[in-house]
């Protein structure tokens, strides 16, 4: 039984991919390593740090020397001073984001906030530098508030990213790990000799889909646990439903990048065929961003990308400690494109 199972087509056919992968580095590269990279770099770009002080720049003119020193009362503010033509240069190249004028008014003493709109940065120095001056002119807020400020993990960018960037690892090692792969044998004839061998479409099929998706589980561990201890990144949720997911997500894109090479005869045609798949998830599945930024009318065909599930679901169990019920709906749909895309990439194979 053992020995009939260890010269099986299926069995065999794993080895060798196996083998093949191993021996090349680029593929190690950008299946392992590429994704810590992204990880690493985005978690430090965007990592939790205490908000920064904005810059302003008062407008020099009678009353600004006693402008500036109420607002430099507030440690939120950075003040300087400067002429008109000062002023506006520093807003228009971005070293200010407010600009502050002392004017009068029938009499009656005030301030001028020069901004840009368009700006949120702008539009915060705007109201931060309002409140500091009405407070000093004895404003009194009728209605008593208090801030918490909330840091625990779960709340952070790298907390949204993780899963979106194990979600991009299983789209691009399924479709390009299985899509490239089988077109690479075309082109080199191995396919037109497995041909004239008893082994069956399904068995190749299978050994190709099984190889990837046994490749893409330690890269999954190891963003997993370089998260955890590089940035803390908490899972809220069971580990055995990201296993799940992971599967799935794998069994998934292995089904896509088959189907995409089933006919595929060049290296042009199918870089062209899978980029025309990836592209639409890459932009609006949500790996770097939320999908929900996209118009409504959008957002029907956003959550059938093959992506979008898998991603969505990763998120509700990691940071959300979502159950494996609560994510049935992803789950199916992940499930129905495994399989839909499995079975006709099966029917419409060719060898050569």
């Amino acid at each position: 039984m053992s020995s009939s199972w260890k010269m099986h087509p299926v069995n065999q056919l794993f080895l060798a991919r196996f083998r093949e992968f191993i021996r090349e580095p680029e593929a190690v590269f950008w299946s392992y390593v590429f994704p810590l990279v992204m990880m690493v770099a985005l978690g430090l770009a965007f990592r939790s740090e205490p908000m920064e002080a904005i810059s302003i720049v008062v407008q020099d003119g009678p009353g600004s020397e006693a402008l500036k020193a109420t607002l430099r009362e507030s440690r939120m503010l950075i003040v300087s001073t400067g002429t008109e033509a000062e002023c506006r240069q520093q807003l228009r190249a971005g070293q200010s984001e407010l600009i502050v004028v002392v004017e009068s008014l029938d009499g009656v003493s005030g301030y001028r906030f020069v901004f840009d709109p368009t700006r949120p940065g702008s539009v915060y120095a705007r109201d931060a530098v309002n409140d500091v001056l009405q407070r000093a002119a004895g404003r009194q807020d009728p209605v008593a508030t208090t801030d918490l400020a909330v840091t625990e993990p779960g709340s952070r960018y790298i907390d949204f990213l993780v899963p979106g960037l194990i979600g991009m690892g299983l789209m691009a090692g399924g479709i390009w790990g299985v899509g490239f792969a089988i077109v690479d044998m075309r082109i080199r004839q191995v396919l037109k000799r497995f041909l004239g061998t008893p082994m069956k479409k399904s068995h190749f099929v299978a050994a190709i889909m099984f190889s990837r998706m046994v490749f893409m589980i330690p890269e999954i561990i190891i963003v997993l646990v370089v998260s955890r201890f590089a940035f803390g990144v908490v899972n809220h949720g069971s580990y055995l439903s990201v296993i799940l997911l992971v599967a799935l997500g794998a069994f998934e894109f292995a089904g896509i990048g088959l189907l995409i090479a089933s006919r595929a005869k060049t290296l042009e045609t199918v870089s062209g065929l899978m980029n025309l798949s990836m592209v639409p998830m890459w932009i609006g599945s949500g790996i770097f961003f939320s999908a929900k930024r996209f118009p409504a009318f959008a957002q029907p065909m956003i959550e059938l990308l093959p992506l979008t599930p898998v991603i969505d679901a990763l998120r509700h169990v990691m940071q959300e400690g979502a159950s494996v019920v609560q994510i049935l709906p992803e789950l199916g749909l992940i499930t129905i494109w495994g399989v839909v895309t499995f079975i006709v990439a099966i029917r419409v194979f060719r060898w050569e």
